[in-house]
């Protein structure tokens, strides 16, 4: 019902920034929760940051606030990540999700989120 696709991920160098987008079409919720995860190759799928197409509960990982921020154009149903600072270790492929509206839940928890994107490989280079 909600199709997601991300863009935006290429190679970049240490130190640089990058902006991803994740465009969304079909049903969608103003209490809906959006969010961008990621997963390097040997590692588990991260969570990055989220908000709600209100811009409500935005928030960032602890470990990447201050160099990844959300934001989203609920209008055009486009959510954002702004990347700064990138370090060789943000290399991975970044994923877009969405989650219908619930009173509670976890939402670093990838488990708990409906639908996905086909992922942009980000690559960060020394």
């Amino acid at each position: 019902q909600v199709r997601l696709v991300e863009s935006g991920g290429r190679l970049i160098q240490a130190g640089g920034s990058l902006r991803l987008s994740c465009s969304a079409s079909g049903r969608t919720f103003p209490a809906g929760l959006m969010a961008w995860f990621r997963q390097a190759p040997g590692k588990e799928r991260e969570f990055v940051a989220a908000i709600r197409w209100t811009g409500d509960n935005a928030r960032s990982a602890d470990s990447l606030k201050g160099r990844f921020t959300i934001s989203r154009d609920s209008a055009n149903k486009v959510v954002y990540l702004q990347m700064n600072s990138l370090k060789p270790e943000d290399t991975a492929v970044y994923y877009c999700a969405a989650q219908l509206p619930r009173l509670r839940g976890d939402v670093t928890n990838s488990a708990e989120y409906d639908y996905w994107g086909q992922g942009t490989q980000v690559t960060v280079s020394s």
